[in-house]
């Protein structure tokens, strides 16, 4: 039986992204996403639950979040889940938890929160200076 490890999350960034570099120099940049989910409360009322999600985004993929991105803005994720494991430094013992490793970020909305087209940025872009670009026109597409 074939293993599969898919995540695909369309949320609001709780906070800016947080980029830095590893030793051998990949850029590597945190993301936050809260994604809601609709459910009825005690009085049959519709509401939302948020969900929380840590995202990690590597290499030129990952300085273009850190470059467009910022606290509020609408992304799509696709990617897996990765369970990690380390020693807190605080002596209190293990500490694990699962993130989403980002394969590609879907840029939603407009910098400014207006509804402009999606950006998608794919995880081998070349070169951060091509995100982003603003959407192909309709004229353009060969189909």
């Amino acid at each position: 039986m074939a293993n599969i490890n898919r995540v695909v999350l369309v949320g609001n960034l709780t906070k800016d992204p947080e980029l830095r570099q590893t030793g051998g120099g990949t850029s590597v940049c945190k993301l936050r996403l809260a994604v809601n989910t609709r459910r009825k409360d005690e009085t049959g009322q519709w509401v939302d639950k948020p969900n929380y999600f840590d995202v990690t985004v590597w290499g030129n993929q990952a300085e273009s979040c850190a470059q467009y991105l910022s606290k509020g803005r609408p992304v799509g994720v696709d990617g897996r889940l990765e369970w990690r494991e380390w020693e807190a430094t605080d002596g209190s013992g293990k500490r694990q938890a699962v993130e989403v490793v980002a394969e590609s970020v879907q840029f939603l909305g407009s910098r400014d929160s207006g509804g402009d087209a999606p950006q998608f940025v794919p995880a081998g872009a070349a070169d951060s200076a091509d995100f982003p670009s603003s959407a192909t026109a309709d004229d353009d597409i060969p189909f």
